[in-house]
């Protein structure tokens, strides 16, 4: 998400921190660009407005035009100003009331609403330890109440039995008594979604929300559908009125005009945001990180996050031992591989990391993607485990075997091979230097940060993505 505003916005940005002082010609013609941007994002005329008059007051002002480095204050500004126009802190989901907690979902069809509850399930049950029980509401689109026992199931999260001819209230309020019951900490109300916004879907949310009493009502909208999804938002809102918003497919949203808008618009807080099609790909809406991410300076904090959610403690030690004593093979380099593709892929983890913007940029230039992982892993899988354990043995009847069980080239063993003995030579170098802990300039465990980074090589594009 993000990504043609980020490219936009980053241009006029560097511009303005190369000048040594800013007249209030260059602010206008800096905030003309940053208006073009935010429109091309897809981001509501009035929300625009707002935003460019506000910064645009700040950055004429005697703070910046005697400060040292006046563009950078006035980046300083426009981040504050996104930040304030995402929702200013985050807002987690409300459970702060006698169990069990009813949540209701609403929703339009075919905004990911039931897949949703399933996530939001997985989350509540494993990051806030509750006890969720899921209830499908919906009675009318075929196979609703089925689909959310299969997700269910798969997410290891109770759901309610489906009694046929049930009304929506009537269940509900089931859902409810079974949870008071059972001890469950948390409800979770699947609603039935429309097409588009009629009487009779409202009608039916506010009896549920009349019955089941809920402490948070979540609106799940498409981030795809751009000012339609900020429309959907300001109707349930004046309806059934909303404590919060659940962005789906927002991994397939490049502009992320949505977002940016729905806010400033509903004023209600984006509070989960859908990042892919996996049952835990549910992530905590952070305005300040993602502020930082759209002018290109990184989210590290949910990097670290990720990171720790991916790599398995054990795993973690033997590597860095291994790293320590200068060795490194092939099913080293596979673990490596999986744990990128737990963190999101190259996409994911380039994205979050500070100063990145015109890299990924060649990433796609490139057409370099996930994919290249999966064939690498695919390689070092097709290997017997002597030769992952001693690559030099590789002859080229043994290449041609490997590229064939892996669907793959010899041409693309070759490159896989060389890329593994650049990360052995770099390995070497940190056991000569003493350790990791050396090579970036601390003691031992030494935290990487982002003025400890080795540079870009010439050609632009770090070693282990170059094809």
């Amino acid at each position: 998400m993000f990504e043609s505003l980020t490219g936009r916005l980053g241009d006029v940005l560097d511009r303005l921190k190369r000048r040594g002082t800013l007249g209030a010609d260059d602010v206008a013609a800096a905030m003309r660009e940053v208006r073009f941007a935010l429109l091309e994002a897809d981001v509501a005329l009035p929300v625009v407005r707002d935003f460019v008059a506000s910064v645009h007051e700040k950055a004429v002002g005697e703070a910046v035009i005697r400060s040292v480095t006046p563009g950078q204050m006035v980046v300083k500004i426009v981040h504050d100003h996104l930040v304030e126009m995402l929702g200013g802190g985050a807002t987690d989901i409300n459970l702060e009331a006698r169990p069990p907690v009813a949540v209701m979902m609403v929703g339009l069809q075919g905004s990911g609403k039931t897949t949703t509850t399933a996530k939001l399930g997985v989350h509540l049950t494993g990051t806030r330890k509750r006890r969720v029980l899921m209830a499908s509401l919906d009675v009318r689109r075929p196979a609703a109440q089925e689909q959310l026992r299969v997700l269910g199931d798969q997410a290891l999260v109770s759901t309610l039995d489906i009694v046929p001819g049930e009304t929506p209230v009537a269940i509900a309020k089931r859902a409810m008594n079974k949870a008071r019951l059972e001890g469950y900490d948390v409800v979770l109300l699947d609603t039935a979604g429309r097409l588009a916004i009629d009487e009779a879907m409202m009608a039916e949310a506010k009896a549920i929300r009349e019955a089941a009493q809920p402490a948070e009502t979540l609106l799940v909208a498409d981030a795809m559908t751009g000012q339609d999804a900020v429309g959907t938002a300001r109707a349930f809102n004046e309806a059934v009125g909303l404590t919060g918003i659940v962005l789906t497919r927002v991994d397939g949203d490049a502009r992320g005009g949505a977002a940016l808008s729905m806010r400033a618009v509903t004023g209600c807080p984006i509070k989960f945001v859908g990042t892919g099609e996996r049952i835990d790909a549910l992530e905590a809406f952070h305005p300040e990180r993602v502020a930082g991410r759209i002018l290109g300076m990184g989210d590290v904090v949910s990097l670290v996050e990720k990171a720790v959610a991916a790599v398995e403690e054990d795993e973690a030690k033997k590597v860095a031992a291994k790293l320590e004593q200068g060795r490194f093979d092939l099913d080293d380099m596979v673990q490596q591989l999986r744990q990128l593709k737990k963190m999101g892929g190259l996409g994911g983890v380039m994205g979050l990391l500070p100063g990145v913007a015109k890299v990924q940029r060649q990433l796609n230039d490139h057409r370099i993607d996930d994919r290249m992982l999966r064939h690498q892993e695919a390689i070092i899988l097709a290997m017997t485990p002597s030769e992952r354990r001693n690559p030099a043995i590789l002859k080229a009847s043994r290449k041609r075997r490997i590229a064939t069980g892996s669907g793959t080239t010899v041409e693309q063993v070759n490159r896989l091979l060389k890329q593994f003995q650049q990360m052995q030579t770099m390995m070497k170098t940190v056991k000569k230097r003493g350790g990791l802990g050396a090579l970036f300039g601390g003691g031992g465990g030494a935290p990487m940060v982002p003025g400890a980074m080795p540079r870009l090589p010439s050609g632009g594009l770090p070693p282990f993505v170059r094809r």
